[in-house]
């Protein structure tokens, strides 16, 4: 899961030397301890086994490894060279390893995160460094999932991984997970997909990392754009809206999460056929009530942004809705 993004910190104070140099090993370790275990994480999901694994097996991870770093680096940098571009101290981006845990969905990390030295003290400052994650990791994503699209192999790939899968006996009795859909994927699925050309269901993407890595990118950007307190939406949120009309937005946004995570329980325990909601919503919205706050931090800046700034927005917004999926993940079979 993202962790969120804080912008309103106390001023810096100076560090040696060294300790800068100690966190630059820091920043490096924490990537390459995330390249290792999305690349394993890579590998489960493609071949759908748990190891131990040999060289070349593990060589088949590096087009998930790779393409997921890409579109978190992207979105990392994003805030960052917003930083930059207006003089607020920041570190580079933390990664966040997570290894794989039996019984887990894990895509290998949670996410990166980084962190201002300076305050924030304008709303045009706040806004162009919250927005310019989210915009530069969904240009990655896009770049990641037409690829996909374009380059989906035949059944044979399939048939590699599951040599009986369309026979009528496949995936009976058997648990199911299927990712859900979202309206950039389905968008681009009937723009790229022919209608003679096979294409996996939801419950068989995971076993193509650029789809699968495109659509977990979709999923954290629609994560991160929720306009709740410090999330990239909230920075959004806050310096288009104001923080009166921010607070009523967060309210329902997170109001709207634990229905959404409530249905999802419902679902789970009580074996409906409907299926709409994730329990996995209810924990989001816990995290954000308790912990990233529903309240935007204030800042002493009451100039409105221009219409550019407003537009790009908006657009921000429409990202959230097209990314965004009721019920991500739909286990079946249990």
């Amino acid at each position: 899961m993202p962790e969120e993004k804080k912008y309103y910190y106390q001023t810096a104070t100076s560090q040696p030397t060294k300790k800068n140099k100690q966190n630059y090993l820091l920043h490096i370790g924490l990537f390459l301890a995330t390249f290792v275990t999305t690349t394993i994480a890579g590998v489960e999901w493609i071949s759908g086994s748990s190891g131990p694994y040999d060289i070349h097996l593990l060589l088949k991870g590096l087009p998930y490894s790779l393409s997921i770093l890409f579109i978190i680096g992207t979105h990392e940098f994003g805030h960052y060279f917003a930083a930059v571009y207006h003089k607020v101290k920041t570190t580079l981006p933390f990664f966040i390893p997570f290894p794989s845990i039996a019984g887990f969905l894990n895509f290998g990390t949670m996410g990166a995160v980084i962190k201002t030295k300076d305050p924030v003290m304008s709303k045009k400052a706040m806004f162009d460094i919250g927005i310019a994650g989210p915009l530069a990791g969904f240009v990655a994503c896009l770049i990641v999932l037409i690829y996909g699209f374009t380059h989906v192999p035949g059944k044979e790939y399939i048939l590699a991984i599951h040599p009986d899968y369309f026979s009528p006996e496949f995936g009976k009795n058997a648990i199911e997970l299927r990712f859900g859909d979202t309206l950039l994927f389905s968008f681009l699925k009937e723009i790229f997909v022919t209608k003679n050309q096979y294409f996996p269901p939801m419950s068989e993407i995971y076993h193509y990392p650029y789809l699968c890595v495109g659509w977990f990118g979709l999923f954290i950007t629609a994560m991160n754009m929720v306009p709740v307190g410090q999330l990239d939406g909230g920075h959004i949120s806050y310096t288009m809206f104001g923080e009166h009309n921010h607070y009523k937005v967060a309210i329902i946004s997170f109001s709207l999460l634990f229905i959404l995570g409530i249905l999802g329980f419902a679902e789970a325990f009580l074996d409906t056929t409907f299926i709409f909601g994730w329990s996995g919503w209810l924990f989001w919205a816990m995290i954000l009530y308790f912990f990233i706050k529903l309240k935007h931090p204030p800042i002493p800046d009451y100039t409105p942004l221009n219409r550019g700034r407003l537009l790009l927005g908006y657009f921000s917004f429409f990202i959230l809705i097209i990314s965004f999926s009721p019920s991500p993940f739909i286990i079946t079979g249990l």
